[in-house]
């Protein structure tokens, strides 16, 4: 019998008529990381701790929304259509939610927040990107106590087993799976940690290095994505994520490197700059 990655036993624990789910927890430890992180990066910018509070308050709801409307927008077939319970798109619990509409309606929160602030969203970007993928990192975990985001059969020692309930209907002989949520995980602390050095290395600014994070990031999920084994809709042979993942990627790089050269060695974020206000010493 070769070795193999055990599925979590149980995903929700109730306390009376309170349902505690291991989703939930995860996607909330995330939240808690990245606003945490990001308060630390912005104080150390010479921004005010608290406004990342305020901010928040904003992106994070549009965030949420955001990304559950791409995922049920996405993977309509789920939740509509006969024999279907459309009242199942409300059940954010039960795992789906797209990180490109959480990144988009995430934005515009943030740009309230900023507004209301007073401050720079590219500064705020900036600050918040590593905070962002810190959070998808430990947020990929609820997908494994909801053992969903599993790639083909695998036979290697790290294969996730998966119960009966949740395999796919044309392999439902077959019990181990390659974890695709653990390889998400791994390249984002690997993007988590490219973010740190990149910003010290080269003092990306001006949105920079959060346009570096959108780049890292869906180069990792195009493959990531190419495992996965799960029914969702398809264009041109392709599962939509990935074209997404493409496009966004290709953008990314074109932002990217369109400005890099206008990189400077003044501080990564000046304090001047989370004003919004234009430094003139420079």
């Amino acid at each position: 019998m070769f070795a193999f990655l055990p599925s979590p036993s149980q995903s929700v624990w109730h306390l009376g008529p309170v349902a505690i789910r291991a989703y939930a927890l995860c996607i909330i430890a995330g939240i808690i990381a990245a606003v945490l992180l990001t308060r630390r990066r912005w104080a150390a910018r010479g921004g005010q701790a608290d406004d990342i509070l305020d901010i928040s308050i904003w992106a994070v709801p549009f965030g949420i929304i955001g990304g559950r409307l791409y995922h049920v927008i996405t993977d309509a077939q789920l939740y509509f259509g006969m024999g279907k319970n459309p009242v199942r798109a409300f059940y954010i619990w039960e795992g789906g939610l797209g990180i490109w509409g959480a990144v988009a309606l995430g934005a515009v929160g943030a740009w309230i927040g900023c507004r209301r602030k007073n401050v720079s969203l590219a500064a705020f970007a900036d600050a918040a990107a590593p905070g962002l993928v810190l959070a998808q990192a430990i947020g990929r975990w609820g997908n494994y106590f909801n053992q969903e985001l599993f790639g083909g059969p695998s036979t290697l020692p790290w294969a996730v087993y998966i119960d009966a309930a949740h395999r796919p209907v044309h392999t439902a002989e077959i019990a181990t799976y390659h974890p695709a949520f653990l390889y998400e995980f791994l390249w984002n602390i690997g993007v988590f940690v490219l973010l740190l050095w990149a910003e010290r290395r080269y003092r990306l600014s001006g949105g920079r290095l959060f346009t570096l994070y959108v780049a890292a990031y869906t180069l990792g999920r195009v493959w990531i994505e190419a495992l996965r084994v799960d029914d969702v809709n398809h264009f041109l042979g392709l599962r939509l994520n990935i074209w997404t993942s493409i496009l966004v990627f290709a953008g990314a790089v074109t932002v990217l490197a369109s400005r890099w050269r206008s990189r400077d060695t003044s501080p990564a974020v000046p304090a001047q700059d989370l004003s919004g206000k234009v430094d003139s010493a420079r």
